[in-house]
């Protein structure tokens, strides 16, 4: 019995290297708030919520600026699947970027999904015609693995204690990112005809109308690639010995045995189930009413519409997401 009291802790015995053990070490030593945590979890969401919101105040004069569409009624149709290509890929890649996650860190993917949304951002901005435009928001939505990710790192680097507070924080930055986006776009897209003493219509925006807002959103995401090189890497890939000790049971079997029990187990886990059907169902009606409200306020008066610009638009919707 003695010999178990002066053991010490299982993170304690560990190498000094590891990154698991030092973010265990890092959560056991700090007091009161986590404010840099916070900070990091809030700046990788807005980073991923940004794209999906500022997109809606100007996808419709996009479409139109393609003539792509036969009939004016018809750009709804086709803004369809510039809004929904990104949602769409990402869907089919989002688990893939968890076994990556997984296998070798979370560090790694938040890195390189803001390194690829800084370049697919300015590639959308650049659109010349429809399918690049849905080849781009394709892009950005396959190299995209952030928010998942940001969760699982979020309820890692937070204490047991924390762990609604590092939760709540994906929420909230999600919330803001629908007011700041609609807020981008607005403004921003068309600036060439919005503010022609800054943006004359020879010059690279006028050119291409809906690169500003783009640019705005590859500038502040550049920021958080910039200040995610120096997060804590909360894991080691599966192979590394220091994950060992954690791998075995209490009785000194291997934990694999339960682990796969629990991976067979988990669509017959009706809570997180039922949770993620409310999930999916709350979802859908955040971006439909982004898109189809946005579509509707912009199309003109004589097919039903209210005939809003771009500005009025992201007003609305950045009030709307307050």
């Amino acid at each position: 019995m003695a010999s178990d009291q002066s053991t010490p802790p299982l993170r304690e015995l560990r190498d000094e290297n590891c990154p698991g053990c030092r973010i265990e070490r890092i959560k056991a030593s700090k007091t009161g708030w986590p404010l840099r945590e916070i900070v990091i979890i809030w700046s990788l969401v807005l980073c991923t919520t940004l794209p999906i919101s500022s997109l809606f105040p100007y996808l419709y004069f996009m479409v139109k600026d393609f003539n792509v569409a036969q009939h004016e009624e018809d750009i709804g149709y086709y803004a369809g699947y510039i809004g929904s290509s990104f949602m769409l890929a990402r869907s089919v890649t989002s688990v893939i970027w968890g076994l990556i996650a997984d296998r070798y860190g979370r560090k790694r993917v938040l890195l390189l999904g803001t390194s690829a949304m800084v370049v697919a951002n300015i590639l959308f901005g650049l659109s010349v015609n429809f399918w690049m435009a849905v080849s781009m928001r394709a892009l950005l939505g396959c190299l995209n693995g952030l928010i998942g990710t940001t969760k699982a790192y979020a309820s890692e680097i937070f204490r047991e204690d924390q762990q609604a507070l590092a939760l709540s924080t994906v929420s909230t930055a999600w919330g803001i990112g629908l007011v700041i986006g609609p807020a981008l776009g607005g403004f921003l897209a068309q600036p060439a005809e919005k503010y022609p003493n800054l943006f004359p219509q020879d010059s690279l925006f006028g050119r291409f109308p809906y690169l500003l807002p783009s640019l705005a959103i590859s500038i502040i995401t550049l920021a958080v690639t910039i200040a995610s090189l120096w997060i804590p890497e909360e894991m080691t890939s599966r192979d590394d010995p220091c994950d060992a000790p954690e791998t075995a049971d209490a009785s000194g079997g291997d934990g694999d045995g339960n682990r796969a029990a629990a991976e067979q187990s988990l669509l017959r886990n009706w809570p997180l189930m039922s949770a993620i059907i409310v999930y999916c169902v709350f979802s859908l009606h955040d971006m439909a009413y982004s898109e189809i409200f946005s579509l509707w306020a912009v199309s003109p008066r004589k097919l039903g519409g209210l005939g809003y610009s771009t500005t009025d638009v992201g007003g609305v919707l950045s009030v709307s997401g307050t």
